[in-house]
């Protein structure tokens, strides 16, 4: 018979390629997790782990067996909860990681209105432009633009069809023109984002299907893309925004599209999570609610694109 907690270390040291961080996520010891390898490998008479001084990695018959070990896991926690935890009993301490511009500007009054809902909710709001490692920083979910490419956690689409869009204010068109082709986009003063050292200075575009890339250059750059959308605002130049961050100063007036003949990049928003243990109804009932309010601001865009 397996111990739930070893077969629990199993997948995370699979998912992680380490013992010594699977151990630190549990708050084990690392000789705990090896100890808990080699009880499932004495009980299943196989080797999972190819094991060397400087690496691991899983054995042919590991691979095998991980995914019946994932499904083993998600099938007890499933039923675990059911019995365990009533769907409509939020409580304990919710710690979320969001992108800066999009959690105090879209997503905090979202934030407020369920917590209010579930008053014996705590949360824990982490606002930040630095992409939050949901294995090792002390987060329970985060939402991250752009696509998801690893695996090893759970990503549930939010606003898939979101994209950037490039605004300036009406102020600043008025003293500076708009421009009306990407050479002259190139031309004007761009308000630049920064992200772990490196300048986002080439904005990429479509039309008919054709990709162009646009190297631009301004005055002012930021790390924070709060800032940026609150330069745009005050006339500062051309932003090249998510559509999630502007949608209420073009509904507003305090900002104006330019250029929408092009197509911006996608900018899909996920939510994730380390693992599907970590969907507890607090989770599902937040993925739910913001959920629906990004499908109410891409109705807008939706709309925003037809009249244009």
């Amino acid at each position: 018979m397996f111990r739930l907690e070893d077969l629990t270390l199993f997948v995370r040291a699979a998912a992680l390629n380490s013992f010594s961080e699977a151990a630190r996520e549990a708050g084990l010891p690392p000789a705990q997790v090896s100890s808990a390898i080699k009880r499932l490998e004495k009980a299943l008479t196989i080797r999972l782990f190819a094991r060397s001084t400087r690496s691991l990695r899983l054995t042919v018959e590991g691979e095998s067996w991980l995914p019946y070990a994932t499904q083993m896991l998600e099938t007890m926690h499933a039923g675990l909860q059911k019995i365990q935890t009533p769907d409509d009993d939020v409580r304990g301490t919710l710690q979320i990681a969001v992108p800066s511009d999009l959690g105090r500007h879209l997503l905090l009054s979202v934030f407020r209105d369920f917590r209010q809902r579930h008053p014996a909710l705590r949360l824990r709001l982490l606002f930040s432009d630095q992409i939050t490692d949901v294995f090792k920083d002390p987060v329970d979910i985060a939402f991250r633009y752009g696509a998801n490419g690893d695996a090893t956690y759970i990503a549930l689409p939010v606003a898939p069809d979101n994209r950037r869009v490039l605004v300036a204010s009406p102020e600043w068109l008025r003293q500076h023109g708009e421009p009306r082709s990407l050479s002259e986009l190139a031309r004007h003063n761009a308000l630049t984002f920064m992200l772990r050292g490196k300048l986002h200075d080439r904005w990429t575009l479509m039309k008919d299907g054709e990709i162009h890339e646009v190297n631009v250059s301004g005055a002012i750059m930021s790390d924070d893309a709060e800032v940026i959308r609150r330069l745009a605002i005050a006339g500062e130049g051309i932003a090249y925004k998510s559509w999630l961050d502007v949608s209420d100063d073009v509904n507003a007036g305090r900002l104006q599209p330019i250029l929408t003949q092009y197509q911006g990049e996608s900018v899909p928003l996920n939510m994730i999570c380390p693992h599907r243990q970590q969907l507890s109804p607090a989770v599902r009932l937040l993925y739910d609610a913001v959920k629906a309010r990004c499908a109410s601001v891409q109705a807008s865009f939706a709309a925003q694109s037809r009249c244009n």
